[in-house]
């Protein structure tokens, strides 16, 4: 059965999850940029599988699912950054990694049951 509306969507469930998570952790960092941006790229994540998944064609969703990915990447990026700041210690870095390599893969899962 196909999926019918995006909430319906695992990798967007646990990105939205993922998001709420990277807030918490950085709701009372006081580098406003680097809050602001790893904030946007964790929402950006499921943005972009909802907006993808409204599009005219599994090509478009695809294209989006592309760009979840890298928003996912960002997010790990600027955690491995937190951590050198001091923003967050090893542990919360390790379970967030860990969170985003999953949402990666189950998003790639999903790309190839698209093509």
């Amino acid at each position: 059965m196909a999926i019918q509306r995006f909430e319906d969507i695992i990798a967007w469930q646990k990105s939205q999850e993922w998001a709420v998570a990277i807030y918490k952790l950085f709701g009372s960092t006081k580098d406003f940029y680097y809050k602001n941006q790893i904030c946007g790229a964790a929402i950006s994540i499921s943005n972009n599988i909802a907006e993808g998944f409204d599009r005219s064609s599994n090509p478009d969703f695809i294209r989006f699912l592309y760009y979840s990915i890298a928003s996912c990447s960002e997010v790990k990026s600027m955690l491995y950054l937190g951590e050198k700041l001091l923003y967050i210690n090893t542990d919360d870095l390790n379970v967030n990694i860990e969170k985003g390599n999953e949402i990666s893969k189950i998003i790639r899962g999903l790309i190839k049951s698209l093509e």
